[in-house]
């Protein structure tokens, strides 16, 4: 068993790949700030776990290598929707800086502490896995 199949580091990674993915709509909003007509876009926040394997969650196995076998599930992939921050200009631009800032704020708190968790999760490894009296 490889440190990748520990779960609780996968669902770390998820997490981090998700807070990554939600920089990036952020940072597309922020550069549109000025386009006329645009709308602002946000991912949709993980619920449940079980509602998002019922709905066929988006997780899965790749297929890499003609001799590896299928699955029938689906690869990890995040969407953006339309958000539309709390006002629009007359244009129709409908992201606030500020709001689109405390996003921005918020997903680096969120991947700070998801870090910390990981290096901490990685240090317990270490001293586990450590001869005694070493």
């Amino acid at each position: 068993m490889g440190v990748a199949d520990i779960p609780l580091l996968g669902q770390i990674k998820g997490r981090l790949s998700w807070l990554d993915e939600r920089q990036r709509v952020v940072a597309q909003n922020v550069a549109n700030a000025d386009t006329p007509g645009y709308v602002a876009r946000d991912l949709k926040a993980p619920t449940d776990f079980a509602a998002a394997m019922r709905q066929g969650g988006g997780l899965g196995m790749a297929r890499t290598n003609a001799a590896h076998l299928t699955t029938g599930a689906p690869v990890a992939r995040f969407t953006s929707s339309a958000s539309p921050d709390s006002e629009t200009t007359l244009d129709g631009n409908s992201v606030v800086v500020e709001e689109q800032m405390l996003k921005m704020a918020e997903s680096r708190m969120a991947y700070d502490a998801a870090i910390g968790l990981y290096q901490k999760s990685m240090s317990m490894l270490r001293m586990a896995a450590k001869a005694p009296g070493r």
